[in-house]
């Protein structure tokens, strides 16, 4: 065991406290982060232990929020079509990922918190579950969960996996302790080739690279459907901004109360077309002639949104309150979780939130798989491939600030012949990047099976014993 390890796990047991203050702090907003909190520390309470059977694995994701969460549903689905007799078991880091989580769970599968990433508490949670192999989702690297999971021959897979810039810059930082972390996986199934670039410089085993997951979403018909509905008989074009992250609304809103001062829309780039041209309106009839809908993207924000909204002086109808459809109001609030696919569908154009805020950007992908087309700012590094592919199909434009992204949704809101174009381009461009899911699917499969088969017999007592041992 390195030094920079121990020293690791030292800081690590001693952040104990403050990981339940942080937890108690944030359960005020989130009652969810106040559920179960003893088993990020590895008590279980009386979950039983795991009792593995032959053929029947169990596997493990661990999808930290709601994002990864979603993109670890569409991953669950064809593992079960690869491997139907294995059961889940689910760690969560968020509460927003772990209530989303609960729906993927059949009969005998499993979801606790993810564990904190101390020796303890890693070694607990692998004791009572003992998975045959772990899922990790995206981005999540843990240096005492990779060290503990290698003791224990529990092989790890990190999926769907990325790697920005940013991150990848930290990681190098801290090869001292990154690497060693990156080189304990098993497997690393990459989103881009410039993911996997990153990713093989840090140490990572990148086998494979099968593109993003997300783009294998299936879009809920009867939400689609009813959103669609809904946008057929509003009065208006009506203008997402989604996922909105914390100053989003502030900064959309600044330019709505200013919007009088603005100069004429601008016009969309050559790449979309010149219909543009001829838009004579203002951006402040612009904004009249459209109906806004703002869905935050956390829901613990909901009521500080719709405070924002009414001190501003504009009228907000909720989502929660609709009976059959949405009611007369300056503002949408999308106030529910799960219907993303409801908003896409009731929208002609979307802003993508947390794209305006130097934040990272929120998945683009699902509104392209239910024909929206999107506008997004200048800070997309968390999706960076499919945010330059989406522009490059014509499915999105990007633009400097939310001025001018407000300027742009309406204008293709208002434009049909410019919001069919999109439309179709993002449709399209949703179907020709499918498949990763399938791909990743079998990959993992082959690996549990080349490992030594689905009951996990690498579990050795001594690497537990040393806990009794102190």
């Amino acid at each position: 065991m390195g030094l920079s390890l121990i020293l690791y796990r030292c800081a690590a047991r001693m952040a104990r406290p403050l990981v339940r203050r942080k937890l108690a702090r944030r359960a005020v907003a989130e009652p969810g982060y106040a559920e179960a909190v003893e088993q990020r520390f590895g008590d279980y309470g009386d979950i039983p232990a795991y009792q593995a059977l032959p053929d029947m694995p169990l596997v493990w994701i661990h999808a930290v929020s709601l994002g990864e969460t979603r993109a670890a549903a569409i991953l669950l689905r064809e593992l079960r079509l690869q491997i139907p007799s294995l059961r889940l078991l689910l760690t969560n880091g968020t509460a927003t990922g772990r209530e989303e989580g609960r729906k993927l769970l059949l009969p005998g599968d499993i979801q606790v918190w993810q564990p904190w990433d101390d020796k303890a508490s890693v070694r607990s949670f692998l004791r009572r579950f003992r998975p045959a192999i772990g899922i990790l989702m995206e981005t999540e690297m843990w240096p005492g969960l990779v060290a503990e999971c290698q003791k224990a021959h529990v092989p790890l897979v990190l999926a769907n996996a990325r790697l920005n810039e940013k991150s990848w810059r930290g990681a190098k930082r801290l090869a001292w302790l990154s690497r060693p972390a990156y080189q304990g996986l098993s497997a690393v199934i990459a989103q881009s080739y410039a993911d996997a670039a990153r990713l093989r410089e840090v140490g990572a085993p990148v086998q494979a690279v099968l593109g993003n997951l997300k783009f294998d979403v299936q879009p809920d018909a009867e939400q689609l459907g009813q959103g669609q509905a809904w946008r057929q008989g509003a009065q208006k074009p009506v203008v997402l901004l989604a996922s909105s992250r914390e100053g989003e609304e502030q900064l959309w809103l600044d330019v709505v109360l200013q919007s009088k001062a603005l100069a004429p829309a601008q016009q969309a780039p050559d790449a979309i077309d010149s219909e543009a041209s001829h838009a004579s309106e203002t951006p402040s009839q612009s904004l009249c002639s459209v109906q806004w809908l703002i869905v935050p993207r956390h829901p613990q924000r909901f009521d500080e949104v719709e405070k924002l909204l009414t001190g501003a002086g504009l009228s907000v109808s909720r989502r929660s309150q609709w009976q059959g459809g949405p009611e007369a109001a300056d503002v949408w609030l999308g106030d529910s979780m799960g219907e993303m696919q409801l908003y896409y569908g009731l929208a002609d154009a979307a802003l993508l939130g947390g794209s305006f805020a130097p934040l990272g950007g929120q998945n683009l992908i699902e509104a392209a798989a239910c024909g929206c087309p999107v506008v997004m700012g200048p800070h997309t590094f968390n999706f960076t491939q499919a945010a330059a592919s989406s522009a490059e199909a014509g499915a999105a434009l990007r633009v400097d600030g939310m001025a001018q992204g407000i300027a742009q949704a309406v204008l293709i809101a208002t434009q049909p012949a410019l919001r069919s174009r999109m439309q179709q381009a993002a449709l399209h461009f949703a179907h020709h990047h499918r498949g990763a899911a399938k791909a990743s699917a079998q990959m993992i499969a082959a690996l549990l099976e080349s490992t030594e088969g689905f009951v996990n017999t690498g579990f050795e007592a001594s690497i537990f014993d040393e806990e009794s041992r102190g």
